[in-house]
């Protein structure tokens, strides 16, 4: 399953990427970072899409995709 990591220090806590995310699995995660903004968090259930990437303006979001093999399986 494809996952997404946010880094934390970067996030300005715009929640863009909630707005941005298809699925849904983006919400504030109640923490707070160095500079004094609440970071986001993920649920289960990311497809990789990378929208929330792409719409988050500090670059604090790193999606993982899940590689499938030729066989169908996972790599």
């Amino acid at each position: 399953m494809s996952r997404i990591i946010f880094l934390e220090e970067r996030c300005k806590g715009c929640r863009l990427c909630v707005d941005a995310c298809p699925v849904g699995i983006i919400s504030p995660s109640g923490r707070f970072n160095h500079q004094g903004y609440e970071v986001m968090t993920a649920g289960d259930g990311c497809t990789g899409c990378a929208s929330c990437a792409t719409m988050c303006p500090d670059t604090a979001i790193r999606v993982f995709r899940t590689v499938r093999t030729a066989e169908g399986g996972k790599a």
